[in-house]
């Protein structure tokens, strides 16, 4: 079966930089890495594949040479002479390898170069948290619950009971990692002797059963800034999952929901409401109070407004959580149609109705709308 090409394998174009190269490299490593695909035989595959395709173009010269003669420069002793897989490249096995997953997983590859414990920092968490539209333009304290993982009180992140031994496990000699040679492939896998600790206990904690974890609810209070709005995050440094062998704890994300309000609407720093109008209101002018998040305050309606008209009411909208100046709120007016008249009201709009017909400039909009209507016919005759 033909080898797949190694630029294509990292998803780039040939005479892509270093630096896109070794990205490309540590983002589909951690996706494909074993340790978070257990049990996946092609996830395992496609790690492999990685890790082969970033030694040779992770390598200025290996990459010249396989730009230059492809996949043969490799064979029949290739580099470092026949047989001498990853292990023969340089002398310096995987060489890059180790300090870009030094970087991702916390600790450097397992085997005898790796005499230091396994230290992993803890997850990070998410909480979604949903409050009113008044509570995100003010800002707010809000207690939550969250499940997490937490030192062990008992044996304080160690694993072991008091007084017990705690040795570095001999097999992975303190990594957690085991390394093994497979023809040109290297692999790595989480020891199997400790688990992944790098640790070898003599008699394990009770509570926690050795892992220096327990399951915890954690009870937090977070200060929601003025101005948040849907999507924002929060981020509590520490308050994530507790790491592995008294590594640091991972950061506690909150996302921010704003419910749906029954009369506002948000859009950036404004506010957007609709206010109904009577009709006589709308011909005639008046003042009428409408609602702001500090109160209410009253707007001036000139006479002969039209539904859909916009009024500005400056500064009365939502200060950003970045600062600045307030935005503003925005007032559509809608005019309403009187209902359930009785006949005398009936009558009343009848004679109105009488005593504006045939005059077009008391219906500029409808008598407009009707001449593009002949307008528009008219053409189509042509």
């Amino acid at each position: 079966m033909a080898k797949k090409d190694y630029y294509e394998v990292l998803g780039l174009k040939k005479g892509a930089s270093e630096q896109d190269i070794k990205r490309a490299y540590k983002r589909l490593a951690s996706k494909h890495h074993p340790d978070k695909n257990q049990g996946s035989k092609e996830a395992e595959e496609k790690f492999k594949e990685i890790q082969e395709a970033y030694e040779v173009l992770g390598d200025s010269e290996k990459r010249a040479m396989y730009d230059q003669y492809g996949h043969q420069a490799f064979e029949q002793g290739g580099f470092g002479g026949a047989g001498g897989g990853f292990g023969g490249f340089g002398g310096g096995g995987f060489g890059g390898f180790e300090d870009i997953f030094s970087e991702m997983f916390g600790g450097g590859f397992g085997g005898g170069s790796g005499r230091r414990q396994r230290v992993v920092r803890g997850d990070d968490l998410r909480y979604d948290i949903e409050i009113t539209l008044e509570e995100a333009v003010k800002g707010v304290k809000k207690d939550i619950r969250i499940q997490t993982l937490a030192e062990c009180d008992t044996c304080h992140g160690s694993g072991a009971e008091k007084g017990s031994k705690v040795e570095t496990c001999p097999h992975c000699h303190g990594s957690g990692r085991i390394r093994r040679q497979q023809g040109f492939f290297m692999t790595e896998a989480t020891c199997p002797h400790c688990h992944g600790t790098g640790k070898k206990i003599e008699k394990p904690c009770h509570t926690c059963h050795g892992d220096g974890r327990v399951h915890k609810t954690k009870n937090l209070s977070v200060t929601i800034p003025a101005g948040v709005d849907t999507g924002n995050q929060l981020r509590l440094s520490g308050e994530g999952a507790a790491g592995e062998n008294g590594a640091p704890a991972g950061d506690l994300y909150v996302v921010i929901h704003v419910r749906e309000h029954e009369i506002f609407e948000r859009d950036g720093s404004n506010l957007y409401c609709e206010v109904p109008i009577s009709f006589t209101m709308a011909a005639l002018g008046g003042e009428i109070e409408v609602p702001t998040l500090d109160g209410k305050l009253k707007l001036k309606i000139p006479a002969e407004t039209q539904t859909g008209k916009l009024f500005r009411v400056r500064g009365k909208g939502v200060v950003s959580a970045r600062g600045g100046y307030a935005g503003d709120l925005i007032c559509r007016v809608v005019v309403e149609t009187p209902v359930s008249l009785n006949e005398e009201q009936k009558a009343l709009l009848r004679q109105l109705e009488e005593s504006l017909e045939g005059k077009s400039h008391h219906r500029p909009q409808q008598e407009g709308f009707l001449d593009s209507v002949k307008k528009f016919f008219s053409n189509l005759g042509k």
